[in-house]
């Protein structure tokens, strides 16, 4: 296995220091806890034994890490490589000069779609870690069975399901509207836009052209959103709805809601809380395509995956050994055997050995021939904007606003 180099500069205007050079050093690298650190664990053991360095990995609690990592990445204390979400978290990073430009000859090792939240100005300062959690469209096969219909293709499909779901006493679409919850409205706004004007009007609005949100694909979505709404698609109630067990993944699961718009992570959702569902009821579909609409609809909105960066503190040889770890076949086998799907060219032909191939070959064939892959807009926005953005999409979806004044909600966030 070749060894992939770091490119000898950073991206914007930091220094490597005395230990850009360094051969065989020491490399504290950052993780969030999750159910993957003990495959991360492993590779970072079979790298220490080969001698090429030492990395030294600690885990940290989700509650606090993204404030904990802030507080470090402006001292003493800063780590040489650190787990992340890419996008709109790595900006300020970029800025202050704390992280190195990585080798593009990394990217040919990925899928491409799942690089570009590991971008800054076009500069990659991210590589995949960790699977991939696209947006699709769920929905419970019995509910469709009884009803005589087939999952939605277009949009057209879509509002028609609408009348005939409601016609038998079902709730179309579950969603969470609830104060905590109520991200998942996010992904209607991040598809439509997406589906009638592609991926460029919100690349512009997350590079700081703020001014974006007044194309007309903006305001056109908050009034299909507001259609849906008027017609019942979301029920009565969707307000007090929360996600997960007991709220929208319930509602699916007993046949109350037809389909909900979720995360790839609705399908262990459902295997935690009704695992006969989950193997047997639980269907998936790509978002439909929008008639007349100028995106590809193959684009795909999400989380493309997470990534590691590496800062300007860490011994660069180290760090240079050891980013190849991350799609080695040893690493990529341990995601899949977890049940992630990893972002890795080679990963397809392991899939086989999924806890459920069918769901890993689905996920990762939409990736894979996604032109684009929109991060997950809160996360691309940080929390300054993604917060407030979803407050506005919330009243948009209960009718507080109309989408004319959303649209001016949302271009006044930002002044």
């Amino acid at each position: 296995m070749t060894s992939a180099a770091l490119v000898m500069g950073v991206a914007g205007c930091g220094s490597a220091g005395g230990s850009a050079s360094t051969a065989g050093g020491s490399v504290k690298f950052w993780t969030l806890q999750d159910p993957t650190n003990t495959v991360q664990q492993a590779a970072v053991d079979s790298f220490n034994g080969a001698g090429h360095g030492k990395v030294t990995m600690s885990v940290i609690a989700t509650d606090g890490y993204k404030d904990k990592l802030r507080t470090a990445m402006g001292s003493s204390q800063m780590p040489g490589m650190f787990f992340n979400w890419g996008g709109g978290s790595l900006n300020d990073y970029v800025r202050a000069g704390k992280l190195v430009q990585l080798d593009p000859s990394l990217e040919s090792h990925f899928l491409p779609s799942a690089l570009e939240a590991g971008k800054v100005d076009g500069k990659l300062v991210g590589i995949p870690c960790r699977g991939t959690q696209p947006v699709f469209l769920f929905y419970n096969k019995k509910v469709f069975t009884d009803a005589g219909v087939q999952p939605p293709k277009t949009w057209s499909d879509l509002t028609n399901l609408v009348q005939v779901f409601k016609g038998k006493g079902v709730t179309p679409f579950a969603v969470a509207g609830n104060g905590t919850d109520s991200w998942g409205e996010l992904m209607w706004i991040e598809y439509l836009v997406d589906r009638l004007a592609g991926p460029d009007v919100f690349k512009k609005i997350e590079a700081g052209d703020w001014s974006q949100w007044k194309d007309p694909a903006v305001l056109k979505t908050a009034q299909m959103v507001k259609q849906l709404v008027d017609g019942g698609a979301f029920g009565t109630k969707f307000g007090s709805v929360g996600y997960g067990a007991g709220g929208t993944s319930t509602l699916l699961a007993k046949g109350k809601a037809a389909m909900v718009l979720m995360g790839s992570w609705e399908y262990a959702t459902q295997q935690s809380t009704d695992p006969t569902f989950a193997k047997q009821g639980l269907g998936y579909v790509p978002f439909p395509t929008v008639e007349g609409g100028k995106g590809d609809p193959a684009d795909v909105v999400g989380n493309p995956t997470n990534y590691i960066s590496v800062t300007t503190a860490a011994t660069r040889q180290t760090a240079k050994d050891f980013l190849p770890t991350t799609y080695s076949d040893s690493y990529v086998q341990g995601l899949v055997q977890k049940g992630e799907v990893p972002v890795t060219v080679n990963a397809g032909q392991m899939l086989a050995k999924a806890p459920d191939p069918a769901y890993a070959r689905f996920q990762y064939d939409l990736v894979r021939k996604a032109p684009y892959f929109t991060q997950s807009w809160d996360q691309a926005l940080g929390l300054t904007l993604g917060t407030p953005l979803i407050t506005e999409i919330q009243k948009l979806f209960n009718g507080q606003d109309t989408p004319e004044r959303f649209v001016s909600a949302v271009l006044a966030l930002k002044k």
